[in-house]
């Protein structure tokens, strides 16, 4: 099964086209994009930390992602 990679971008141009070149490199490593955040085995999140909304957004992000992973744990804990 090839893992599932997403990435968020937050930011300025040069964030998505720092992304996308992100996503290159994962394709030619044999990953496979995913839009679905429940899906992804690697979450990337590209953004400044200059722009204070960018801030915000990532501080946001980190906590959807961290209940995402830990339910992904707990159900593997049970299958087991």
């Amino acid at each position: 099964m090839l893992e599932k990679f997403k990435i968020k971008t937050f930011g300025c141009q040069m964030n998505v086209y720092d992304s996308q070149k992100i996503s290159d490199i994962f394709y030619k490593l044999g990953y496979k994009n995913t839009f679905i955040d429940e899906e992804a085995d690697i979450y990337l999140i590209n953004t400044c930390h200059i722009r204070d909304k960018a801030k915000q957004k990532l501080y946001s992000e980190l906590g959807k992602i961290y209940k995402i992973k830990k339910n992904r744990f707990q159900n593997s804990q049970n299958t087991i």
